[in-house]
């Protein structure tokens, strides 16, 4: 297997075992460690200049996240992600996403609003960096949620944020989401920016839906290439 992960920076002020944690999580969610994979502690650590124990502890806090499956007597793997994991995130997610964005709409400032429509997530002429766009649609999101100020609904988006960050990515590589993602941002910002309550709860939801459509279209794109793979595989052999 050719090598992915980059040496964690040793000189960081939190605990190595949380730092090897979170560019692992980091790594799932961005694909660069894909599902179904083995994680190989050895392997790992040799990657990312640590020694196994940060590893091995960082693979049991994955795993109790959901991020990773133990199987006895193979070890560990990137857990994949079923239509029914995809279902579930996104009905919970539409349904707390469009609350949000219905208090938002009554409660947003003219300060968060300026501060929205700086955060579009592409701008014409720019160059397209999946990280930055991921980075910004979260942002723009975060930005909704805060302008709620109900700081319970903010805490259980905050709990479903890794589940919901492990499909943002997927989403917004998909070919033609990333321009249909802006206008869809825009049109929410626009309906928080007229206080228009119903009209900012229907597109947010709207969103969101769209989002999870396109996921399933990705996953099943994906199966797809993996079975026609694994067909030319066994053709050559």
């Amino acid at each position: 297997m050719e090598r992915k992960l980059v040496p964690v920076r040793l000189d960081s002020y939190k605990p190595l075992r949380e730092v090897v944690f979170e560019s692992l999580r980091e790594a799932i969610i961005s694909g660069v460690l894909e599902p179904g994979e083995r994680l190989m502690e050895i392997q790992l650590a040799d990657e990312m200049g640590v020694s196994r124990t940060p590893v091995r502890e960082a693979i049991r806090k994955l795993e109790l996240e959901a991020f990773v499956v133990m199987i006895p007597r193979k070890g560990a793997y990137v857990a994949g992600v079923s239509d029914k994991d995809v279902a579930d995130v996104f009905e919970i997610r539409s349904a707390l996403e469009g609350l949000a964005a219905g208090l938002a709409a009554e409660r947003i400032t003219d300060e968060e609003i300026e501060q929205m429509e700086r955060m579009m997530l592409y701008r014409s002429g720019e160059e397209v960096d999946l990280k930055k766009i991921v980075e910004a649609d979260t942002d723009f999101h975060a930005l909704v949620y805060k302008a709620s100020r109900n700081e319970r609904l903010i805490q259980i988006l905050a709990n479903l944020r890794e589940q919901i960050q492990r499909f943002r990515a997927t989403s917004l590589a998909y070919p033609g989401r990333l321009k249909d993602a802006v206008e869809e941002h825009q049109g929410i910002a626009e309906a928080l920016a007229s206080h228009n309550v119903e009209e900012a709860q229907n597109l947010a939801m709207s969103h969101i839906v769209t989002a999870e459509n396109v996921m399933f279209e990705a996953l099943r794109s994906s199966k797809v290439k993996k079975e026609v793979d694994e067909v030319q595989e066994k053709e050559k052999e």
